[in-house]
């Protein structure tokens, strides 16, 4: 069995190729790229640097283990329900420790090569790099070499000489996690690049979707057909492309509600629907994702007020009153409380905000122990 590589349709939302069909669908570039130019194209298999395309290891004929996780659309149904039950192992493993980590990848440097702010992301990897034993480097622009103006390609050679086993990088240019990929031996995983993706975010909102929505479940999504709504800047979201393609691949439905000024040229292409009634949205919704009003990143007017954009696009209590009892209220973070969403929905009944932080420590440690132990393939 060779595992595909979904390719994101507008009309479709499973998998571009069926794993159990013995076939695998060519690799092309993403269309839930930057807004108004295209995604880094990533054509090839795993052997060609900047690529993690996932396969069966062992099967003769098949690719090789993934490299790196640059994209959500580099895990097929495969692999990423593999990604999710191993987070789950490893939990069952740390649960009940005195110390909570594991000999797994003892020897092996970790670094985190961040180039933007961060608390949530960075503070994950380091955690649970640190719960397999790996050694952390962690790297900031400031005060290194890059604020003298050192190049990407001459501070990534400098990690391939030290011998890093792994580069966790986030970036402000689209892209630049895939080029890190094609100058160093070591595995990548895009922790956020420009507007492009965050692919371990999407993998730890489906875990932790899959936790609440479908208790127990291995083996497989568990959020087949389910309704997943996503609102607010997807313009400018990072976190929102890769849910669009992770939560497809998964057989979830996604919705995206938005003003028209933060929905990205070409979003009709992507395998969702679309709606600017968020009342309705959240009356069919089996959980919702607030975004963040990213106005570090907007250069214009995108709406008249923050107020009239709160009124029309923010979840507040009347609006949580409509979701389903069964239903959850997800963000990334950080939140702009009283703008996208209120405090009292934010840590009210139903908020699985603060898990999501929890449950992004052990998907971080499944892909660290995947990459590096030669398993990201969907069938290990």
């Amino acid at each position: 069995m060779t595992a595909g590589i979904r390719t994101p349709t507008a009309t479709s939302t499973q998998p571009a190729t069926d794993p159990a069909s013995g076939t695998a669908a060519d690799r092309v570039a993403d269309p839930v790229g930057r807004p108004g130019e295209a995604a880094p194209t990533t054509v090839g298999t795993v052997d060609t640097p900047g690529t993690g395309t996932v396969g069966t290891a062992g099967t003769p004929g098949g690719p090789p283990p993934a490299r790196h996780l640059l994209s959500a659309a580099d895990l097929d149904l495969a692999g990423a329900v593999h990604v999710l039950d191993t987070a789950e192992r490893l939990a069952q493993a740390i649960a009940g420790r005195e110390v909570p980590k594991l000999p797994t990848l003892r020897g092996r440097t970790v670094v985190n090569l961040f180039f933007e702010d961060s608390t949530r992301t960075r503070i994950s990897f380091e955690l649970a790099a640190k719960r397999l034993s790996a050694d952390v480097i962690n790297f900031s622009a400031k005060g290194s070499s890059v604020s003298k103006g050192e190049s990407l390609k001459d501070t990534a050679l400098t990690l391939q000489a030290m011998g890093a086993d792994a580069v966790v990088c986030r970036h402000p240019s689209s892209g630049a996690p895939h080029r890190l990929a094609r100058w160093v031996d070591g595995h990548v995983v895009n922790a956020g690049d420009g507007t492009h993706e965050h692919p371990t975010q999407a993998l730890l909102d489906a875990f932790t979707l899959r936790r609440h929505l479908a208790p127990g479940v291995t083996g497989r999504s568990g959020l087949e057909d389910r309704t997943v709504v996503v609102v607010g800047d997807v313009l400018h979201s990072r976190v929102a492309r890769s849910n669009v393609l992770l939560l497809s691949t998964l057989g979830a439905r996604v919705v995206l509600v938005a003003p028209p000024t933060l929905l990205p040229r070409g979003f009709e292409h992507w395998p969702v629907e679309v709606t600017y009634d968020l009342d309705a949205a959240v009356r069919r919704a089996d959980a919702v994702m607030m975004l963040r009003v990213q106005r570090e990143r907007m250069e214009g007017a995108f709406f008249p007020t923050p107020r009239e954009y709160t009124r029309h696009f923010g979840l507040d209590e009347r609006r949580r009153a409509l979701l389903p009892e069964h239903g959850v209220v997800l963000h990334p973070g950080p939140m702009n409380r009283g703008v996208e969403i209120t405090p009292q929905v934010a840590d009210g009944n139903g908020s699985v905000i603060v898990e999501q932080v929890a449950n992004g420590v052990l998907v971080r440690m499944a892909v660290l122990y995947l990459l590096l132990t030669g398993g990201l393939d969907g069938a290990r």
